[in-house]
């Protein structure tokens, strides 16, 4: 139980501390740039046809796909996230890139669920890096979670690998098998005689 407690509260700890970052930036944006509006620092205006700070909205998945799609989104955050609750405990703690995935695509998740239930269905985007769609915080953090989901697979495949080519043959074990005596086959063979020898 004691395990299952810590493993909840790693967690929501990862959780809390995306959406904190994600809603707070959100605000920031939503706050300080009217709809459309863009902004980059005082004296990186050559920077704006590459990277910029744009006020935008989205009604679909992450990074602008599957517009009009809110209610199904809405629904599968709540999916989403409930399989994570089930799953994360199961995880093996050695097990950390898929902890720190799971971590990071229920943030994510629960980040643009917020901005779907407060705003209507909308999701506030805001990081626009040349013709790159629209995203956010929210977002970064379920594909950098994917990203790291399949780095830690590939890793482990690879660790498994190396483990069982490294494993040494015990000296216990039979370097190769038994041969059967036959039941025509005398236990031993006697040492020819004297006599046989002057024959």
């Amino acid at each position: 139980m004691k395990r299952v407690l810590r493993d909840y509260l790693i967690l929501i700890g990862m959780a809390s501390v995306i959406v904190a970052l994600d809603q707070w930036t959100k605000w920031l944006v939503r706050t300080n740039l009217p709809f459309l509006g863009t902004w980059v620092p005082t004296g990186w205006e050559w920077l704006s046809p590459y990277a910029r700070i744009v006020h935008w909205y989205n009604s679909g998945a992450a990074l602008g796909m599957f517009q009009q799609g809110s209610g199904v989104f809405t629904v599968l955050a709540f999916v989403v996230a409930a399989a994570i609750l089930y799953y994360f405990p199961r995880v093996e703690a050695s097990d950390w890139p898929l902890r720190l995935a799971m971590g990071m695509q229920l943030g994510g998740a629960l980040g643009n669920l917020m901005d779907r239930l407060i705003l209507g269905g909308k999701v506030t985007d805001f990081i626009s890096i040349s013709t790159f769609p629209v995203f956010n915080l929210a977002d970064a953090s379920i594909s950098v979670g994917v990203v790291v989901l399949i780095l830690g697979v590939w890793w482990k495949e690879r660790s498994d690998k190396k483990i069982i080519v490294s494993t040494p043959i015990s000296a216990d074990a039979p370097t190769s098998p038994d041969l059967p005596i036959s039941a025509d086959m005398p236990a031993n063979i006697d040492a020819p005689t004297e006599s046989s020898q002057s024959e």
